[in-house]
């Protein structure tokens, strides 16, 4: 039995990225992810400081800006692949990165920190998200060049004393992380798969019954960053078909943001602070696209 279709929803452009941080070029991320594009930028991790800023993410060129209407601050620039951002603890940021592990973001001075740069002297395949939850707990993705050829990518779990914790060892590419309002449950973003699992997060690191909780059409890319409103609602964006999608609780399909105005490239998500607007890193044209989520 089918659900109906998902109401469909149509964002807006809130912010572009200014030409002046605009100087299409070729990079070694591109070189592996893009096919060799010159990129003017691609944009993620979308995500509010403790000072109610928005901040993004430029994955290529190391770069992580505090976004505004027209002008557009970056507040660090270094030799990375910044992927994720979450809010940590005293202000500071959490950052996924690619290449260098768990950092940490001062984003008033820009100053960067290694929170975990291997795992028990291991190297990571690459990280690429990042969440908190109760207790201090921060989870992210371990993601790497792992697909249905190779489903080894990883769920990671740091604690505040310093443990680390391996979650998941066989997902085709965990992208996005998130958890619901309770933070009792855990939902991985599987793009290689097209799938969003979802499992219940336990203080013992035990993990059992992992299910699939919502099923993206097939495409050349599947579930990349996701978000949860208010209402335990889930938000999955999904580059490749351009859209992000809504599911309640359950995994019904409620939603369906169509953000191919702008691009085919839709790569991550977060609420404002209002709670019930979705805004949205479009990368394809270096955006970040703002929706309103009906309540009711």
């Amino acid at each position: 039995m089918w659900f109906p279709a998902p109401r469909p929803l149509t964002p807006k452009l809130l912010s572009r990225l200014p030409d002046t941080h605009r100087q299409p070029r070729r990079s070694a991320w591109a070189d592996a992810h893009r096919g060799g594009a010159l990129l003017h930028s691609f944009l993620e991790g979308p995500c509010f400081d403790d000072a109610g800023n928005l901040m993004v993410v430029d994955i290529p060129f190391g770069r992580v800006f505090r976004v505004g209407q027209r002008v557009w601050q970056a507040v660090a620039e270094y030799d990375g692949w910044p992927n994720g951002l979450a809010l940590g603890t005293a202000g500071s940021l959490l950052l996924a990165d690619h290449r260098h592990g768990l950092l940490s973001l001062d984003p008033a001075s820009g100053s960067l920190a290694p929170l975990l740069e291997n795992l028990h002297t291991e190297g990571f395949k690459g990280l690429n998200d990042v969440t908190t939850g109760p207790g201090g707990q921060v989870l992210f993705t371990d993601q790497g060049q792992t697909g249905l050829q190779d489903p080894t990518g990883r769920l990671h779990r740091l604690w505040p004393d310093g443990r680390v914790e391996t979650l998941l060892r066989n997902g085709p590419s965990p992208n996005g992380v998130a958890l619901n309002r309770a933070g009792t449950h855990a939902y991985v973003a599987m793009t290689r798969s097209c799938d969003v699992w979802r499992f219940a997060l336990r203080d013992d690191g035990f993990v059992g019954k992992a299910q699939c909780f919502l099923r993206l059409p097939g495409g050349t890319m599947g579930p990349d960053g996701m978000a949860v409103d208010v209402r335990d609602r889930l938000f999955v964006a999904n580059p490749g078909h351009g859209m992000v999608w809504g599911a309640d609780a359950h995994g019904q399909p409620l939603f369906a943001i169509d953000c191919r105005e702008f691009g085919r490239l839709p790569t991550n998500c977060c609420f404002a602070p209002d709670g019930s607007t979705l805004l949205i890193t479009e990368s394809e044209s270096g955006s970040v696209l703002a929706v309103e989520i009906p309540q009711g």
